[in-house]
C-alpha cells in the first residue's frame, strides 16, 4: 500500500496493478482546511500575514527555494516582524547545529524559521499555522502540496502563500501547477493532486532509477489502459476482446469553436470524453460543458453519440464502421472471437429488411431516414447490443461468410 502522496512512478506502478494502493479520504477530527493564496510580493501584505500568526501565538514557515541566499531572506523576514525570532535551517548545516534549530523551533523559542523545502515531508508541528513559499514558481507539484500540509495539523485555521514576483510574467508549466493546487485545497485531496503530478511530468520508466518523463506522445490513459492490459494477460486472467473501431461519417459530429473558443479547453474536453471509462463518466463531462457554455449544439450531441456507438463497436471487434443517413456499414477483420456466423445470420434473418450481409464480413444496417443523427445512432447502437454472443470461441465472421 502506498501512504501520503506518491511519486508518479509509484502511482503508475499501483494504478497499472503491479503494486497495491490504498486511500484514505477521511480527515483526523476537527481538522479544516487550509486557506491558499497565490500572492505576488508585496510587503505590508506578507508583514500582516506574520503578524495575524504571532498574535495568536502561532509559529511560521518560511521556504525559499535556495541555501545561497537564506541569511538575505532572514534579514528581510526580521525586517517585515521587527518582533520575531527569525531562525535558519537547510540541509547544509552541520548536523548538531541544524538540530539546536529544530529543537529551539519545536520548544517555541522562535516564532519563524527559514526554510528550504527540507521541512516537506516528515515534520508535525501543530503550533505551526502559516506557510509562506518564497518563489513558489521553482517548486514542484508534489514539493507544493507536501509543504502546505506542514500547516494545519491542529483544529486552528490554517494558511498558505505561494509567493511570485509577478503572476503577470508566470511560465505557463509554473502557472499550471500553482493552478492546481490552489484548486485542490480541500482535505484528502493528495490522491487528485498525484494524479495532477502524473499528467504534467509523465510517468518515468517501470525498471530503472528514472523517476519522471515525458510520456505526452502516447497520452497517460492510452499508455495505462495499454500497461493494464499487459499485465492482465501475464497474470493469467480474461482480457476483453476489443479493437479499436475506424469510423467514417458524413455528418457533423465535433465539439465546435464557437461553442468551446479556447483550443486547449477543447482538445481537453476531446481526451476527456473520449478516454472516459464509462457512460456516467461521460455524463459527467457533458454536464459541464452544458454549464460553462451553454446547451450542446447538435455536433456535439452527435460527437457523443458516436463515442457511445464506438464503445459497443469494439466490444463487438468490428474493425471499420462506415456511418450515413438511415444506414451503417459495418466490417470486420479475419479474426473475430466475439460474433459467431450462426448468430450472425439468425440476428440478420430476425430482422428482414433492415440488415443484410453483404462479402467479405460486411452487415448493412438500415433505420428510418427522418431520423436525425443521434438518433440514428442511437437506435444502432440498441440493435448492436443484442449481437454479441456468449460463446468465447466462436470462428469468426468471414470465414462463415
Amino acid at each position: 500500500p502506498l501512504t501520503a502522496t506518491p511519486i508518479p512512478r509509484t502511482l503508475q506502478l499501483s494504478l497499472s496493478g503491479l503494486r497495491g494502493l490504498s486511500v484514505i479520504e477521511t480527515p483526523p477530527q476537527d481538522r479544516k482546511p487550509v486557506q491558499t493564496a497565490l500572492v505576488e510580493r508585496d510587503e505590508p501584505m506578507l508583514a500582516a500575514a506574520l503578524k495575524r500568526e504571532l498574535d495568536r501565538g502561532g509559529q511560521v514557515f518560511w521556504v525559499h527555494n535556495r541555501v545561497q541566499g537564506l541569511e538575505r531572506v532572514v534579514e528581510f523576514v526580521q525586517k517585515l516582524a521587527p518582533e520575531a525570532r527569525v531562525g535558519m535551517a537547510h540541509g547544509q548545516m552541520p548536523e548538531r547545529g541544524l538540530e539546536d534549530v529544530m529543537h529551539r523551533f519545536w520548544h517555541k523559542e522562535l516564532d519563524v524559521l527559514v526554510t528550504t523545502a527540507i521541512i516537506e515531508s516528515g515534520l508535525d508541528f501543530p503550533n505551526v499555522n502559516t506557510l509562506i513559499v518564497d518563489q513558489a514558481q521553482m517548486f514542484g507539484l508534489g514539493q507544493l502540496y507536501q509543504l502546505r500540509g506542514r500547516v494545519g495539523r491542529s483544529e486552528r485555521q490554517a494558511y498558505a502563500y505561494f509567493v511570485v514576483s509577478s503572476l503577470d510574467s508566470l511560465p505557463e508549466s509554473s502557472r499550471r501547477r500553482l493552478r492546481i493546487i490552489l484548486d485542490m485545497d480541500y482535505l484528502g485531496a493528495g490522491f487528485k493532486v498525484a494524479m495532477e503530478d502524473l499528467r504534467l511530468r509523465g510517468a518515468g520508466n517501470i525498471l530503472g532509477e528514472v523517476q519522471s518523463g515525458n510520456i505526452a506522445k502516447v497520452g497517460l490513459d492510452l499508455f495505462l489502459e495499454m500497461l493494464e492490459e499487459e499485465v492482465r494477460k501475464v497474470r493469467g486472467e480474461d482480457v476483453p476482446q476489443r479493437t479499436e473501431p475506424e469510423l467514417g461519417f458524413v455528418f457533423k459530429a465535433h465539439i465546435p469553436g464557437e461553442y468551446v473558443p479556447d483550443a486547449k479547453e477543447r482538445l481537453g474536453y476531446y481526451r476527456a470524453l473520449s478516454s472516459a471509462g464509462d457512460e456516467m463518466a461521460r455524463r459527467e463531462i457533458t454536464a459541464e460543458l452544458r454549464d460553462r457554455f451553454g446547451p450542446l449544439p447538435e455536433p456535439v450531441v452527435n460527437f457523443l453519440a458516436v463515442l457511445e456507438l464506438k464503445e459497443i463497436l469494439a466490444t463487438l471487434q468490428v474493425e471499420r464502421a462506415d456511418l450515413y443517413v438511415g444506414r451503417a456499414v459495418l466490417s470486420w477483420g479475419d479474426d473475430v472471437a466475439v460474433v459467431s456466423p450462426e448468430r450472425l445470420i439468425d440476428w440478420v434473418g430476425e430482422r428482414q429488411g433492415q440488415a443484410r450481409l453483404l462479402p467479405p464480413g460486411r452487415l448493412e444496417i438500415r433505420w428510418p431516414d427522418h431520423l436525425e443523427a443521434a438518433r440514428g445512432l442511437d437506435y444502432l447502437g440498441n440493435e448492436l447490443q443484442s449481437l454479441a454472443t456468449e460463446s468465447s470461441g466462436a470462428e469468426s465472421i468471414t470465414d462463415g461468410n
